[in-house]
């Protein structure tokens, strides 16, 4: 699965994928996950599975619903994910970093960045699975855990809308200096990924690239149940 899961990714148009998260930020991504991994994924949330925490997020006030991280040693098909997908945006984040006249700082590698967490006492593992039920959904928000962090992280569907649930499209509004937010809304399907900013973006002005802050949420589940799976590359204090 390993080997099938890194060439899918590494197959994705990736030059259309860069052009479009400097375009606008964010890059929607189709099916990349099977019905049957879907499923799999799904069924490990009611499972024994080694969870490090389960979040209430009616608790904090995060919005209504509930997501649990995964423990070390992380399930094969989503550590193979984290790793293939850092790769390919690792180059763009060094990229990024460019515009903003900035020193390439992200290895190859993920594990070479999660040493790097390490040294900042960042090891506790971030990939979650998310569960909202009809009316439940996710203030916009930020996911940064600590001093690293990643510029990107990855967030897929897995099961299918207008089917399994109706409602909760992704979120992301992006704080324009000096003006109003913008918003956008994106809808995926079972499998399908959504990347997006993890703390802001690069835009091009007249006199040279400036920062926009982004944050991300769900919207309102209206029926049923929807399932998520993110994927976030650093580690957590």
């Amino acid at each position: 699965m390993v080997q099938d899961i890194q060439t899918r990714v590494g197959s994705l148009e990736w030059d259309a994928i860069q052009h479009e998260l400097d375009k606008q930020g964010f890059a929607k991504l189709p099916a990349i996950l099977t019905k049957e991994e879907c499923e799999c994924l799904i069924g490990l949330y009611s499972t024994e599975e080694p969870y490090r925490t389960t979040i209430n997020m009616t608790r904090y006030r995060f919005g209504e619903g509930e997501y649990k991280y995964f423990s070390y040693p992380l399930p094969e098909i989503i550590q193979s994910l984290r790793e293939s997908f850092y790769q390919e945006l690792a180059k763009t984040a060094n990229r990024w970093l460019g515009y903003l006249k900035k020193t390439a700082q992200f290895p190859a590698q993920l594990q070479d960045f999660l040493n790097t967490c390490e040294e900042f006492e960042q090891t506790r593992p971030t990939p979650l699975l998310l569960k909202y039920e009809t009316g439940g959904f996710n203030c916009l928000h930020q996911d940064l855990y600590g001093d690293v962090f990643f510029p990107f992280q990855v967030v897929f569907v897995l099961n299918q809308r207008e089917q399994d649930f109706s409602g909760g499209e992704s979120l992301l509004v992006e704080q324009i200096p000096r003006a109003q937010s913008r918003g956008h809304v994106i809808t995926l399907d079972q499998g399908s990924a959504l990347i997006f900013p993890t703390n802001h973006r690069p835009v091009q002005g007249k006199r040279g690239y400036y920062k926009h802050t982004v944050r991300h949420g769900v919207s309102t589940i209206t029926a049923g149940d929807r399932y998520g799976l993110g994927i976030i590359f650093h580690d957590s204090k």
